[in-house]
């Protein structure tokens, strides 16, 4: 019996009548996400990264081949994954506490017995937010946090509802250096602790070597995984990995396997 959490079978995806026509945003892609498994996703801009996340969760259904997730096919959008993006996207009328307790409020089957389990959510989301250093800004609204800060937020609110699956599309991608280290220590930790299985999109190859255990690199449209690197960096990490010969290699690698793609080798 296989352990793999996310499987995708030769799946290809295009919209409207394009595959009719055999064009493709993502063509033939298969790969696995091994239960409790952080894989990250690089590569050109307009390679179907999003395209790939949203087949990922259920909102788009595959032209052709198969998704499987948990084990069963996926044919509609999924409730036990959680996402969250560059942007937090918190509502600035609601708390901090109040953004991260929505998809409880919205979500099916949290909804049903939402004000039943009121007080346990409110328990759960302030263990997040203490895990992520957020402890105290529970009455805070957006605009009262930094970006980092909001973010950290954001990561709290795609979790509140302990998915089994988290997807993250360039979730750091506009914070400062030092401030995106952070939450990838955050990041990490939280997945150690939780074992959720994790599909991370990125431009950083830094952050895709430091986080997964393994990295796909797509080609340009149609967005074809062209390069598979598992990580063979010891676990736990910490951030002097990221100054070792090693890890230095593995990016350099990546990089000229994109460097080929732009280039059109």
């Amino acid at each position: 019996m296989s352990d793999s959490f996310i499987k995708f079978d030769d799946v290809s995806h295009g919209y409207g009548d394009l595959p009719a026509q055999g064009k493709f945003a993502v063509e033939n892609i298969s790969l696995e996400v091994h239960t409790g498994g952080f894989i990250a996703i690089v590569g050109p801009s307009g390679c179907g990264k999003s395209t790939f996340m949203k087949l990922t969760t259920g909102l788009q259904k595959p032209s052709r081949g198969r998704i499987t997730v948990g084990g069963n096919e996926v044919n509609g959008p999924l409730s036990f994954s959680g996402m969250a993006f560059q942007a937090p996207t918190l509502l600035p009328w609601r708390t901090t506490l109040e953004n991260i307790l929505l998809p409880l409020e919205i979500v099916e089957p949290f909804r049903f017995d939402f004000r039943k389990k009121k007080d346990e959510y409110i328990q759960r989301a302030l263990k997040l937010l203490e895990s992520v250093g957020l402890k105290g800004y529970a009455d805070k609204f957006p605009w009262e946090l930094s970006g980092g800060m909001q973010q950290r937020a954001s990561i709290c609110r795609a979790l509140i509802h302990q998915p089994k699956m988290l997807l993250l599309d360039e979730p750091f991608g506009a914070l400062d250096a030092f401030t995106r280290e952070e939450l990838w220590n955050i990041l990490k930790d939280l997945w150690t602790e939780q074992q959720f299985n994790v599909i991370l999109v990125t431009h950083d190859l830094r952050e895709a070597v430091y986080l997964a255990d393994t990295v796909y690199v797509m080609s340009k449209s149609p967005g074809k995984i062209v390069f598979k690197r598992e990580i063979d960096l010891p676990r736990p990490r910490d951030l002097e990995i990221t100054y070792t010969e090693a890890f230095t290699n593995i990016v350099h690698e990546l990089r000229g396997h994109i460097g080929s793609i732009r280039s059109g080798k």
